[in-house]
C-alpha cells in the first residue's frame, strides 16, 4: 500500500472526514460546528494498521481547510489533534487555543 492509495471523503453529514484505503474506513475526525465562527474537532481514529502513514496529519489539514474557507477557528479536545497543530505551525492562523 502507499500513500496514493488512500483517499478522502467528506462524512455524509458534512461534520468530518474519513480517510479509505480500498473501500475500508481507516481513519476519521469529526468536529462540531460551534456558532458562526468556531469548529471544535472532538474525535480522531486512525486504525492501528496505518499509525505509520500521516493520515492524522491530512485529515487534521482537511479540517484547518475548511476552517479557513469558512473563516473560523478551531478547537480541539482531541489529544492527537492537539500534537499534529503542536507540530505545524502553519496551522496556527486557524487555532483557537494554544493548549497542549
Amino acid at each position: 500500500m502507499t500513500h496514493d492509495d488512500i483517499e478522502y471523503e467528506v462524512l455524509p453529514d458534512g461534520c468530518g472526514f474519513c480517510a479509505k484505503c480500498h473501500g475500508e474506513n481507516i481513519g476519521e475526525i469529526t468536529f462540531v460546528k460551534i456558532g458562526i465562527d468556531k469548529l471544535m474537532i472532538d474525535h480522531t481514529f486512525i486504525e492501528s494498521n496505518y499509525q505509520n502513514f500521516p493520515i492524522a496529519f491530512n485529515l487534521v489539514n482537511r479540517v484547518v481547510k475548511l476552517a479557513r474557507t469558512q473563516h473560523r477557528k478551531v478547537l480541539t479536545i482531541c489529544p492527537s489533534v492537539l500534537n499534529v497543530f503542536a507540530g505545524h505551525p502553519e496551522f496556527d492562523d486557524v487555532r483557537l487555543m494554544n493548549a497542549q
